[in-house]
């Protein structure tokens, strides 16, 4: 599903240039959840907007569903975010002139895959129901974050792409949204790549890597013993 052949990203700093990504090679397969650990900085969001077709390498090769990113255009990469991905993030990314029901339903009806029962589904498992007329700034950030799950959900995408999706929750509230969204991962039958810090919201994915001066390596200790 998610292929990385030796990627190197670089930024441009007031400094000299910046490796964020020195060789990295990672595997992804249909239906497998990864979570990607690593420190401030490290390197995980990038490798994620890379993942996504968001960013692209300066030198190896990204392959998403068997398309190599960097030989699309930038109209072909939004077609295989919208076609093949679902993206969650720290921020909502909520429309607000949106309703509850047009927010949930938007990213399907963009990729022409809305299941009316899977949007019903959806927003019955999340604790939406009743609030369909309601707008994102009349929601809890608890139920904001749903919605934004919900959202990438509804289309049933090959690949979820989640960047620390319950970071701004309180812990009650992460553990909840965290049980839910891997559990409709698995009802959607997405494959799940997550960017988290928090060896207990890695610990229930299949696998956990961790990145260390631009490069992939198991966790270990402590967080190799969670995931």
């Amino acid at each position: 599903m998610l292929e990385f052949r030796q990627v190197h990203k670089t930024y441009a700093t007031p400094q000299g240039p910046l490796a964020v990504l020195a060789g990295v090679d990672l595997q992804l397969g249909s239906g497998e959840s990864l979570a990607l650990m690593g420190e401030s900085g490290s390197g995980k969001s990038t490798l994620l907007h890379l993942a996504a077709g968001l960013d692209l390498p300066d030198a190896g090769e990204v392959r998403l569903a068997g398309h190599s990113i960097a030989a699309l255009d930038e109209a072909g990469r939004a077609r295989l975010r919208r076609d093949t991905l679902g993206l969650v993030f720290q921020q909502f990314h909520l429309v607000p002139s949106l309703n509850v029901s047009d927010n949930l339903r938007l990213q399907a009806r963009l990729a022409k895959r809305e299941t009316p029962e899977w949007s019903a589904h959806l927003s019955e498992r999340l604790g939406l129901a009743g609030l369909e007329r309601r707008y994102p700034e009349q929601l809890s950030g608890g139920q904001q974050q749903r919605l934004a799950i919900g959202r990438a959900l509804a289309p049933r995408p090959a690949l979820l792409l989640a960047d620390e999706p319950t970071g701004n929750l309180d812990e009650t509230t992460a553990g909840e949204v965290l049980e839910l969204l891997l559990a409709l991962v698995r009802e959607a039958g997405s494959a799940l790549l997550m960017v988290t810090h928090s060896p207990q919201v890695a610990a229930p994915l299949d696998r956990c890597l961790r990145l260390t001066h631009g490069r992939l390596g198991p966790a270990a200790g402590p967080e190799a013993r969670r995931c």
